[in-house]
């Protein structure tokens, strides 16, 4: 499902005293497929944008076209449950949302919300389980006699169960230890290659976003200041430093190393990337004894 905003607007409140404008003419395209990656400040207008992707909210002018469905101020409110199922949201600390006394229920909980029988709502909690990395043998235990990361799971089973064709995560490794996040980013990208998943993450770290994402978009103040593939965007690594988001520990490294007169044939991203550099730069100058 493509997702398109065009001028898109919006502001709470409105002609009120209490008016807020968060958005300014929001123009972006996310591609069915797509891995987009979404960075900005607190207060930049991340969260208001993310709640347009599945028509929680409606701009206040301008258009967000979500596959063959067009939202429009004037879009009625009704019939608007469709879009919810298409687009899946995983907010922060989404295992604060559990409730169901079994693991099972809390994921079917949805599909079953939806119309869905009983019997395959059982069976769409089982298989988005494994999706997750969690065996049916969890199925019968209450999601509050797991752990942190395993609560977290439980909680984007649920999500998948809905069977999206996007889902959003909203900085969804939020409090999870280097090793747990390194895990839950790796399911993500599993879950958007293997199932063709679109997925729009939302973070402040730039090594997922050099690691996983296809495009960057970042906003500022409600506006889009950059929007290209993580190597075009992370390439004005001086702007990016001037607006304090930084760039990826790799790109930081090698601009060290550039400082210090040593010239790579490309700015790495990701650690691998400045693997291969450095191997090509020690047997390039045929003394790695003085290259580092």
């Amino acid at each position: 499902m493509d997702i398109q905003f065009e001028k898109v607007n919006f502001t709470y409140q409105p002609n009120t005293p209490f008016e807020q404008r968060v958005l300014y003419d929001i123009d972006l395209d996310i591609k069915a497929g797509s891995y987009t990656a979404l960075v900005g400040h607190t207060g930049s207008g991340k969260s208001t944008l993310l709640q347009h992707l599945n028509a929680l909210l409606k701009p206040t002018s301008g258009k967000v076209t979500l596959g063959d469905r067009v939202i429009l101020p004037e879009t009625s409110n009704k019939n608007l449950k469709p879009i919810r199922k298409k687009v899946g949201i995983v907010f922060q600390f989404p295992e604060a949302q559990l409730f169901e006394e079994t693991v099972a229920r809390d994921i079917a909980f949805g599909p079953k919300n939806f119309g869905v029988s009983e019997e395959e709502a059982l069976q769409l909690a089982k298989d988005t389980l494994t999706m997750v990395g969690l065996d049916e043998s969890y199925m019968e235990r209450s999601p509050f006699d797991l752990s942190g990361g395993q609560m977290r799971r439980v909680a984007i089973a649920g999500v998948l169960a809905m069977e999206p064709e996007v889902i959003v995560l909203d900085e969804p490794t939020a409090g999870l230890d280097p090793e747990g996040r390194k895990e839950m980013m790796e399911m993500f990208y599993h879950l958007h290659e293997e199932h063709q998943l679109t997925v729009v993450l939302v973070t402040h770290l730039m090594d997922d976003v050099a690691e996983f994402a296809d495009q960057m978009i970042v906003l500022e103040k409600g506006r889009i200041q950059k929007n290209g593939t993580p190597r075009e965007v992370f390439s004005d690594f001086e702007w990016l430093e001037s607006k304090q988001l930084g760039v990826p520990t790799a790109t930081r490294f090698a601009l060290r190393l550039k400082e210090k007169g040593l010239s790579l044939r490309k700015l790495p991203l990701t650690a691998d990337e400045l693997a291969d550099e450095l191997v090509w730069l020690m047997t390039e100058n045929g003394k790695s004894g003085d290259v580092l």
